[in-house]
């Protein structure tokens, strides 16, 4: 028999565990300020994350998807695209967002129960945090489709997680994006597990990113807790893209440093040792060591920004205390233009249950 299709999956690291270079730099990277301004982004995440966490356990925020670990990979996909580009995300994806203009207070304010923290400041076009698994990813080559058709030099990007690759939406979105040659990058960030469900249990395919190539698109796979490297090889995709060139599957290795959400216990399924491990590979504390070797870094400026993300957060923490709650009508508004008479009757047990003991309602 013979040989009628090759393929090669290339991984890509640019600063190693230690934050140093591996390769020849991008010019982004060799800009003290550019780097610093990424890095001050993940702390950011990395500390609102924590305060995240402690809001839900003192039962002031709902349950919480943390995102500690991810910084790197959600703040270099931020810095690739373009504000005019459309972000389709999971649900943890704060780095981008927080990039490209949501708010401290508008992730409070969702994850407090109130849907009022989706309909985002800055980026009007992106879409809101999508919990059923893999069902963003047909709606970015809808989105992708929809820049092809009227000309426009824009992208769609969707994340996804490990666990989101073995659902068949992914493989359907990749297909059409594929036949289409649609503008859009798909993210897969494979943090080795699908809540407690391993890699190793959900494919017996030796990267995710090579699952692209059954689509016809292509696949790399990049070190996800290296900033520099996720931000230029989704610069590189995203300008192919937008040439025409068609869609991209990247792969972000990295690590889940946190439960997979409040609700859930890491500890009950993952191996000892195994998250030991992992925080010596963490992205803060590469990115930090690369700037202290440009010599832009240094303890005084590390205090300084904790303080202002303290100061940050803070504020954000008391804007969604002080925001009033929402209606209960709200849950049944847009479903309908004319809401069946069942509905209404739940809109009607909603309001009586949501009043206050004593006003008679």
């Amino acid at each position: 028999m013979k040989n009628v299709a090759d393929f090669i999956i290339r991984f890509g690291q640019w600063l190693d565990t230690e934050g140093k270079p591996t390769r020849a730099l991008p010019e982004f990277a060799q800009d003290p300020g550019e780097v610093e301004r990424m890095y001050r982004m993940m702390t950011l995440c990395r500390l609102f994350d924590a305060k995240a966490v402690n809001l839900q356990r003192t039962g002031r925020l709902g349950t919480y998807a943390p995102c500690t670990g991810h910084e790197a990979t959600h703040v270099g996909v931020g810095a690739a695209m373009q504000p005019e580009d459309v972000l389709c995300p999971v649900y943890r994806e704060y780095g981008t967002q927080l990039w490209r203009g949501v708010t401290l207070t508008e992730i409070l304010v969702y994850w407090g129960g109130d849907e009022r923290g989706t309909d985002f400041a800055g980026p009007r076009q992106d879409f809101p945090w999508c919990v059923p698994i893999a069902s963003q990813t047909p709606i970015a080559a809808g989105v992708a489709m929809a820049f092809k058709v009227r000309g426009e030099p824009r992208c769609a990007v969707a994340y996804i997680g490990d666990g989101g690759t073995s659902e068949g939406a992914f493989y359907e979105a990749m297909n059409a994006a594929g036949a289409q040659k649609l503008p859009v990058v798909f993210v897969v960030v494979n943090n080795g597990w699908a809540i407690s469900v391993p890699v190793a249990a959900q494919t017996a395919a030796q990267t995710l990113a090579q699952k692209a190539i059954a689509a016809g698109i292509p696949g790399v796979q990049v070190d996800g807790n290296d900033v520099i490297g996720v931000r230029a090889v989704m610069e590189e995709a995203l300008v192919r893209a937008r040439r025409g060139g068609g869609p991209t599957v990247v792969e972000t290795l990295t690590y889940r440093l946190s439960d997979h959400t409040t609700a859930d216990d890491a500890t009950r399924y993952r191996p000892a040792g195994e998250l030991e491990a992992a925080w010596l590979r963490e992205p803060l504390v590469r990115t930090r060591r690369y700037l202290e070797s440009l010599g832009a870094w240094d303890d005084a400026r590390e205090q300084a920004l904790r303080s202002d993300c303290a100061a940050q957060i803070d504020a954000a923490v008391q804007a969604y205390q002080a925001t009033p709650k929402d209606s209960t009508d709200a849950m049944f508004d847009h479903l309908f233009a004319n809401p069946p008479e069942a509905l209404e009757e739940q809109k009607d047990t909603a309001r009586r249950w949501a009043a206050p003991r004593g006003t008679g309602h």
